[in-house]
């Protein structure tokens, strides 16, 4: 379709349900985003009416699809000055130019400001700007415990060498552990909100709120207790709160508070409270295992119900493509061959599920083996050059040497397979995605150099890329690149190795295989 007819069709389409609302909503959004339709005040009030009949899970997928592509400042606006929710899922990718994050900022309220602030890859000119609305925002600054990597700007070209001595610095050195806090105190304001609290990292903490019907970041939560007494206005104790993330503010917390109440006028202005991590009698964890094997059982069964029929389709598609039963109308070959590839790409997300099901259940099968690294990535590569091809990408394969890995060869090649087809699958036409392999102490380390379009993504907003909107590009994960990446970081822990998200660099760090005194080589350490 051409522009206008794309635009005309969607318009023209039924939006008075509530299933065509939500695909009248989506679809706009795409436009928009994508530049296929301007960002007028005819298609944003359009939106607008829309936004108060598509659920907010919809309009939270929408948010998140905008962090693959440039979007229109006053799309981003509309987004960032929706619900809490849908704007965190907008600050914490969207991609915004010096110019638009400022004209952006006022229009913010604290709760997305604060949400801007976690992002490491604002210009000074911003956090300058940031830095303006202190007093009002309570801002309650703190010094991060290391300084931010220094990334590639546009169209600058990684220097293999010097991914390779950065690799090696970072194994030579060792991460800083992270130490969980025991405890902090905090206050609410009179929604109920956390504003105040005297630990750090705070922006963990500040803007997640004691009533869940007005919650704030993902993956937060306090459980009726502290949610019922604060509707009552009423002291609790034992009550649960979890913080999302992997800082030393994360995890399980057992909180208790008592409301506070002007003394001029008798209003409520919050509620002062504490918080401890729990006890060992307190920690549910043994239970909480129980219920993901069963979950993860669950799922399995599920997937082994799916691949029957979804076997059945493919294999009865390539047979009408193939005219194996007969001749067949030219047209309908083609559509048997779309419904083969598109059949494909959902057996490979069942796989996916599968794997990922097995790994949460702890029933992944471990094998035992040696698989020699170049060797390896060469296979791959031409396993991917018709996806290569599809993005007008290509993959630049590491310099030969004599390395391997102390994995079995079909774990590794199901492992590397999946990282290398997300970074290509996110490919502009004509990038080139370099590799390098790097020795450590017992390690071989896969170094890769990310598309532009994940450059810039720090660990959490590439792991939150993973709804059905994340992309819509040919040949792009069908489950999403977070479920991808993280896919790929629990496989490599499975395997004995890591998966390490940095600015501007993905490595995959597995056990090397080391030659003996003797010269016959041997398993590295997992």
């Amino acid at each position: 379709m051409r522009f206008n007819d794309s635009l005309r069709t969607v318009l023209a389409a039924e939006a008075r349900s509530a299933l065509g609302a939500r695909a009248t909503y989506r679809q706009l959004v795409d436009l928009i985003a994508r530049g296929r339709a301007p960002a007028d005040d005819t298609l944003l009030t359009r939106l607008i009416q829309l936004r108060e009949r598509v659920p907010e899970a919809v309009r939270i997928a929408c948010a998140r699809g905008l962090a693959l592509v440039d979007a229109p400042l006053a799309l981003v606006t509309l987004f960032a000055t929706d619900t809490a929710e849908v704007a965190a899922a907008t600050l914490r990718a969207v991609r915004l130019d010096a110019a638009e994050w400022e004209t952006l900022l006022p229009r913010l309220g604290p709760v997305g400001r604060s949400v801007v602030r976690q992002r490491r890859d604002l210009p000074p000119s911003v956090e300058r700007a940031l830095d303006s609305f202190g007093g009002s925002d309570l801002r309650l600054s703190y010094t991060p415990a290391s300084a931010p990597v220094p990334i590639a700007g546009p169209g600058v070209r990684f220097d293999i060498a010097d991914l390779v001595e950065r690799i090696g610095a970072h194994q030579r050195k060792g991460g800083d552990p992270i130490r969980p806090l025991a405890s902090f105190q905090f206050e609410t304001d009179a929604a109920g909100v956390i504003r105040w609290l005297d630990a750090a990292p705070r922006g963990a903490v500040i803007g997640l709120t004691l009533d869940p019907r007005a919650g704030i970041w993902a993956g937060a939560a306090v459980d009726g207790v502290a949610s019922g007494a604060f509707r009552k206005r009423a002291p609790f104790a034992g009550a649960r709160l979890r913080v999302p993330g992997e800082s030393a503010i994360a995890g399980e917390w057992r909180i208790a508070g008592v409301p506070m109440f002007d003394q001029a006028t008798g209003g409520f202005t919050g509620m002062r409270g504490e918080a401890r991590r729990p006890r060992a009698d307190e920690r549910a964890e043994r239970g909480v295992e129980r219920d993901r094997a069963a979950g993860a059982e669950g799922l399995r069964r599920l997937v082994h119900e799916l691949r029957t029929p979804t076997s059945a389709i493919a294999g009865f598609s390539e047979l009408i493509e193939q005219q194996l039963l007969g001749p067949v109308a030219p047209t309908y070959r083609e559509r048997a061959g779309d419904i083969r590839r598109r059949v494909s790409d959902l057996i490979g997300a069942i796989e996916d599920l599968d794997l990922a099901a097995r790994i949460d259940g702890h029933a992944l099968e471990r094998r035992d083996g040696v698989t020699p690294a170049c060797a390896l990535l060469e296979q791959i590569a031409d396993d991917l050059a018709p996806l290569a091809a599809l993005r007008g990408a290509a993959l630049a394969l590491p310099a030969v040497r004599d390395a391997a890995w102390s994995v079995n060869p079909h774990d590794a090649e199901r492992l590397i397979a999946r990282l290398l087809s997300t970074a290509l699958s996110a490919a502009a036409p004509g990038e080139q995605l370099s590799m390098a392999l790097v020795g450590g102490v017992g390690t071989l380390a896969l170094a890769l150099v990310p598309p532009a379009a994940l450059a810039h993504r720090d660990e959490a907003s590439l792991y939150a890329l993973d709804d059905e909107d994340a992309s819509r590009d040919e040949g792009a994960p069908l489950l999403g690149v977070g479920f991808a990446f993280r896919l790929v970081r629990n496989l490599a822990a499975e395997m004995g190795g890591r998966f390490v998200i940095a600015p501007a660099l993905l490595t995959l760090l597995l056990p090397a295989v080391e030659d003996d005194a003797s010269g016959h080589a041997t398993g590295g350490a997992t």
